[in-house]
């Protein structure tokens, strides 16, 4: 139905017959010259209808925005002073000879140009949102994306698989999405968290290589950067240790961030270690671009007279970190009671601050409720390990080192957006020598960090033995972080059986329940499984930092809501009886 996209007319096509299909974007009518911005995916190309043609004239004047439009007619320069520098099609423009309207359109809930749409109008109508020049730029640059990562994984040999999407429930760190199956009456499938089990199946048998962008779910609750369904670079390896798979994964990377944006990543990245990351900033997955860190206090207040700090320098548990915010102490107060809610949603009970008049003057140079509790060493110990200036201020936390990282790492993102300490640019970065477990507190367990299925440092059985701490165990995970966002994480993988079980054991999963939940591949184990590892990238929230989104949903073409709800389909829905008792169901309360 056409010679060419819109947005590919150029002059090359000078005095050329083009026929073109499209939206009509805008309408204007000049003083009896009709002008129509014609719109597809590549582009707007203006097409003139004048008088002469009067039929088509005619056909043009009934054209709204968003007619489906096919048009016939010949390329021409635009008369001098009229040229459009900012469009690809801006020095030229089309004499409509043909028009047919191929299909009407009611007036859009919105205009395309119109940024202040809400969220929700735009996921109803998202066949209209995606229309939109930013929208439709964000797709195309998730396929170039897509295409860029399996170039390169192809030519490194690794295999393109596909791994079931109806699998068996196993417990991963979120809630699965369960599928009732219709043969296998009270019996369920789950959606896959995640391709894990599958990836390492495939290393035993010999793959050697493998990749698949694939999709994943999980029933958790939802933020920006999260949805139900998300769609995962999945990879996993053979006879390669963890430097191997990060050095193979940064230079897949580089190529990405090279070809796509134009931008020249750092070879290597830097590293650091999990505890370094969380001792300075906060949290495992720091943005670099912010110079501001935390430095631990609670040796030089412990035993000061003030409780909120010195109760938690003395609990193994706890935490007292100061951060410095140079220039600070310009704040208000109501801006610094805004902070002080902002951290409350993390947790902390409070934010206490000290405001640096003269630091020379000890005590006597600083303003806070808080300064007559700490004494003058305290004090002065504070300044010298923060560094702090005249005009300078210090935010503290104290409680549980939790919700201390927790709240002054989201504080300190927070105030380097806010007071312009963000550097451009991008800081890539690897966290490395991840514990193997963390302590829930509210159900009085140990939880693997990352997945029951990464390998520890010590394997030896003493070793695993004789730890009086099992926090303190390391593991072989790593984390590839980009401008503060997580966006890749793996590890190398136990491929022994014994140590297998020995790991699940040590999160309270019994040899009974280890076969039950994972008998197959406990079974696969012990039919010479070759040591691997891999690594999982987030699509999503990859193309989200690369496109400079503000959410995941804004690189997805059909997301959920954060009540995981889909506004265009009006998922979830009820289904009738007659299905529910197809599969064997009844709802609760139903007769």
């Amino acid at each position: 139905m056409r010679t060419h996209y819109c947005g590919q007319v150029t002059e090359a096509q000078l005095d050329s017959t083009v026929e073109l299909c499209g939206w009509a974007h805008r309408r204007r009518d000049h003083g009896g010259v009709i002008f129509i911005d014609l719109r597809d995916r590549e582009g707007l190309v203006q097409v003139v209808f004048d008088p002469d043609r009067e039929e088509t004239f005619a056909t043009a004047e009934r054209v709204r925005n968003e007619y489906v439009l096919r048009v016939t007619g010949t390329v021409r320069r635009r008369p001098e002073g009229t040229e459009n520098p900012n469009m690809t099609t801006g020095q030229v423009e089309v004499l409509g000879h043909e028009l047919e309207i191929v299909n009407a359109a009611r007036t859009p809930p919105f205009q395309l140009d119109d940024e202040d749409v809400g969220e929700d109008v735009r996921l109803r109508y998202r066949y209209v949102d995606l229309r939109r020049p930013r929208m439709l730029e964000r797709i195309r640059a998730r396929a170039r994306v897509t295409r860029i990562l399996r170039r390169f994984l192809d030519d490194n040999g690794f295999l393109d698989i596909e791994t079931p999407m109806l699998t068996r429930a196993t417990p991963e760190g979120a809630r699965d999405y369960l599928v009732p199956s219709r043969i296998h009456r009270g019996a369920f499938y789950a959606l896959p968290q995640s391709p894990q089990l599958f990836k390492q199946l495939l290393m035993m048998s010999g793959m050697d290589r493998y990749y698949q962008i694939t999709r994943c779910f999980r029933d958790e609750d939802l933020r920006a950067d999260r949805q139900p369904e998300f769609t995962q670079l999945d990879i996993e390896t053979s006879f390669m240790d963890e430097e191997g798979i990060m050095v193979l994964s940064e230079a897949m990377i580089r190529e990405l961030f090279r070809e796509e944006l134009g931008v020249q990543l750092p070879d290597p990245f830097p590293r650091m270690t999990y505890a370094d990351a969380v001792r300075r900033f906060g949290v495992d997955r720091p943005d670099l671009r912010i110079p501001l860190e935390l430095v631990e206090v609670a040796d030089l207040v412990a035993d000061t007279e003030f409780k909120v700090f010195s109760g938690p320098a003395r609990d193994p548990r706890g935490r007292v970190a100061a951060l410095r915010l140079p220039g600070g102490g310009e704040l208000t107060r109501k801006e610094i009671d805004d902070y002080t809610a902002f951290v409350g949603r993390y947790g902390a009970k409070g934010l206490a601050y000290i405001k640096v008049v003269d630091p020379e003057r000890g005590v006597e140079g600083l303003q806070s409720p808080i300064v007559k509790f700490l004494g003058e060493a305290a004090a002065r110990a504070i300044l010298e390990r923060t560094g702090a200036e005249a005009g300078d201020l210090i935010f503290f936390g104290a409680d549980r080192a939790g919700i201390v990282n927790e709240a002054l790492g989201a504080l300190r993102v927070r105030l380097g957006h806010d007071r312009g300490l963000r550097a451009e640019g991008w800081q890539p970065l690897w966290v490395v020598d991840f514990p193997m477990f963390e302590y829930d507190e509210t159900d009085q367990r140990l939880y693997a960090l990352h997945h029951p299925f990464t390998a520890p440092r010590e394997t030896a059985p003493e070793a695993l033995e004789q730890a009086t701490d099992p926090e303190t165990i390391l593991s072989r995970a790593y984390d590839m972080v980009i401008n503060g966002s997580e966006i890749g994480g793996g590890s190398v993988r136990i491929h022994q059986p014994d140590l297998q079980l020995r790991i699940l054991a040590m999160l309270g999963i019994g040899e009974a329940e280890a076969r039950e939940k994972f008998g197959f591949l406990l079974e696969a184990l012990n039919y010479g499984a070759p040591p691997h590892g891999g690594l999982a990238f987030g699509l999503d929230r990859l193309v989200m930092l690369m496109t400079g989104a503000g959410s995941i949903r804004d690189v997805m073409a059909f997301p959920k809501t954060q009540t995981a709800s889909c506004l265009l389909t009006e998922a979830p829905a009820q289904v009738d009886d007659a299905q529910l008792r197809e599969l064997g169901l009844r709802l609760r309360g139903a007769s």
